[in-house]
């Protein structure tokens, strides 16, 4: 039994080859995609194909495989490469069959190409210096591997592209049993001479520092010659900050339940739950108890538990509509960014906003820090949904007028008045219905793309915004609830005039 792991950054137009192909292995028990924060479909396209996919916390390799690792439910795992559509059919036995067998704890790769240039020039002459013993193997920083999970849990993993040489390193120091196989040929694509730059330096600075860890000599000094600070943020492409029009859409709008109820529920814990709703109303203090109750769980458990809640059908569908539109999608949460971010990319939103749940090696501390796009700038004990307007029309340089809000929850009545167009369904509370230029059925989300594109045929649709209100599924309300809903509409049109 096996759990193939594959990360992915922007590989949709290979992830589904490489699913397809390695699915041909008998021992293949489970597949899980790590998204390292994609901005192509990777998401999408191993969606199709039924792989499990979880989103990385942060952008890096060994991010991407650490939580994998721990999202992993069998013993014996297989990592594999996302960009690679000529593996061999049997590639995950090749691999596998050394541990599932007894022979090995951890089982290198190496393929019927010559090894790359900085496996040649740097890799190799540094290991003859510092490791001797792992000189003889053929490509050690060939990524595709298999190895023990209780092993594998014992090791550091590093997060850029000495990833693969430093498991090597540790796995020989631990005193596993390490094998190389052979796995025929493979092809990739050639990198570029700055991904070779970073490459080399990054490699020279994990075998360096590797050397001084387990040889005791001060390398120091050479160490941080190689050193270098990378950081990879999760970015929008430079091309959607040309665009002009932004819609925010909360996240409860396209998930059917909420998910602190359900990790509630999950971990039986339905009763403190209800405590901390009922005691803390205050966000602030209400979000970081919420926090403290999913100490000690890890990211794939919570993304696990966000797959389990079903999403509204024809999101997907809707969010590249309005991205072919102009739109600018963000999707805005008051809960966990680790939640969030996982929904953004499975659903394709440019971004999202949502508060910060520190992890400890991919497991929740209890710990949450309110994101600064939430905070009143005076009163940081205070939390203001509405600065989420102002922050993200500053970041993108799009007006107001230009903005659309969904949401249905009462709490975001401060974003729906200020928005350029306030919309929300039929099963918001009646307050927040009042305060909405648009009411839309519930349960889909391609009647808002209906709306948005309408205003193509004629004039702006920011520009229609209130010349007419439309009320949809309010009949069983009643006339009284008719007249204050126009009367405060024709207020509110009053005032703004």
């Amino acid at each position: 039994m096996v759990s193939v792991i594959i990360p992915a950054l922007n590989e949709g137009a290979t992830i589904r080859k490489v699913i397809q192909r390695i699915r041909q292995a008998e021992p293949v028990m489970e597949i899980i995609v790590v998204d390292d924060n994609s901005s192509d479909n990777t998401v999408s396209e191993a969606l199709k194909e039924n792989a499990r996919v979880i989103t990385s916390s942060s952008r890096g390799k060994g991010i991407s495989m650490r939580e994998g690792m721990i999202a992993a439910a069998y013993n014996t795992i297989v990592y594999l490469d996302a960009d690679i559509v000529t593996y061999p059919k049997n590639i995950v036995s090749m691999l596998a069959d050394p541990i599932l067998n007894g022979e090995a704890d951890f089982v290198k790769s190496y393929f019927d190409r010559q090894a790359g240039r900085v496996t040649q020039l740097v890799a190799k002459p540094l290991l003859s210096i510092f490791f001797p013993e792992l000189e003889n193997f053929k490509q050690p920083l060939s990524g595709m591997i298999a190895v023990r999970k209780d092993l594998l849990e014992q090791i550091e993993f590093e997060n850029d592209y000495g990833v693969d040489i430093a498991l090597l390193i540790d796995a020989y120091s631990k005193g596993m049993r390490v094998q190389e196989v052979n796995i025929g040929y493979v092809k990739n694509e050639m990198q570029s001479l700055e991904a070779l730059g970073k490459m080399s330096r990054q490699v020279s600075r994990t075998i360096l520092q590797r050397a001084a860890q387990f040889s005791g000599n001060n390398l120091e000094t050479l160490s941080n010659i190689h050193t270098i600070n990378d950081e990879m943020d999760i970015a929008i492409a430079e091309s959607i900050l040309k665009l002009r029009k932004m819609i925010l859409i909360d996240m409860g709008v396209v998930m059917k339940h909420d998910f602190n109820e359900v990790a509630a529920a999950y971990y039986d814990q339905q009763e403190h739950y209800k405590w901390i709703k009922e005691n803390y109303k205050e966000p602030v203090m209400r979000l970081k108890k919420m926090a403290a109750l999913l100490r000690g769980k890890s990211l794939p458990e919570l993304q696990f538990i966000a797959d389990d809640i079903p999403l509204v059908e024809d999101a997907a569908e809707t969010i590249r509509g309005l991205k072919k539109e102009g739109f600018i999608c963000l999707l805005v949460s008051d809960g966990f960014d680790v939640v969030a971010n996982h929904i953004k990319n499975k659903l394709g939103f440019d971004y999202c906003l949502a508060n910060h749940l520190h992890l400890e090696k991919s497991v929740a501390s209890g710990e949450l820090t309110i994101s600064e796009y939430f905070v009143h700038k005076d009163k940081p004990e205070r939390y203001v949904k509405s600065n989420v307007l102002s922050f993200v029309t500053q970041k993108f340089n799009i007006p107001e007028k230009n903005t659309v809000f969904v949401s249905d929850n009462v709490y975001d009545l401060p974003v729906l008045k200020a928005s350029g167009m306030g919309l929300v369904t039929t099963g918001a509370p009646p307050d927040v219905h009042i305060w909405a230029d648009k009411i839309l059925p519930q349960g889909s989300l391609n009647p808002v793309l209906d709306l948005l594109t309408a205003g193509n045929k004629g004039r702006s649709l920011f520009a229609q915004k209130r010349s007419a209100y439309t009320l949809l599924g309010t009949a069983a309300l009643g006339a009284a609830f008719a007249f204050y809903y126009f009367y405060n509409k024709s207020r509110r049109k009053h005032a703004l005039n």
